[in-house]
């Protein structure tokens, strides 16, 4: 399942995928994040910088990231992190999406009635 390509189904979870990996680590840097997805999902779901970018300004211009840039290998790496209200958030979106796919998952079990 690659961003691209689904990007419709994805687009909604997105940022609730990026909040559930910061709430799990102090901070990551893009692609790092893109990494983690990529490893997690064993190359069946990859995120675009053109996805991931906007998702975490988003994220930022809500008061839910924080950043800060370090030198890393004599270039400059912008680490997010979530905020105080970020975690909050994170916890909410989380339960609902979870809430959101088991229901969905109900409907797609369904037998075809005859």
């Amino acid at each position: 399942m690659n961003m691209s390509s689904n990007s419709s189904l994805l687009k909604g979870s997105l940022s609730v995928m990026i909040l559930r990996l910061l709430e799990d680590r102090e901070k990551m840097y893009g692609y790092e994040i893109t990494q983690k997805v990529k490893d997690l999902t064993a190359g069946e779901m990859t995120i675009t910088e053109g996805a991931l970018y906007p998702a975490l300004h988003k994220l930022e211009a809500d008061g839910l990231l924080t950043t800060e840039t370090q030198i890393v290998d004599g270039r400059a790496r912008k680490y997010y992190s979530l905020t105080k209200t970020g975690h909050t958030e994170a916890a909410g979106r989380i339960a609902e999406l979870a809430a959101f796919l088991e229901n969905l998952n109900l409907v797609l079990k369904l037998k075809p009635s005859i």
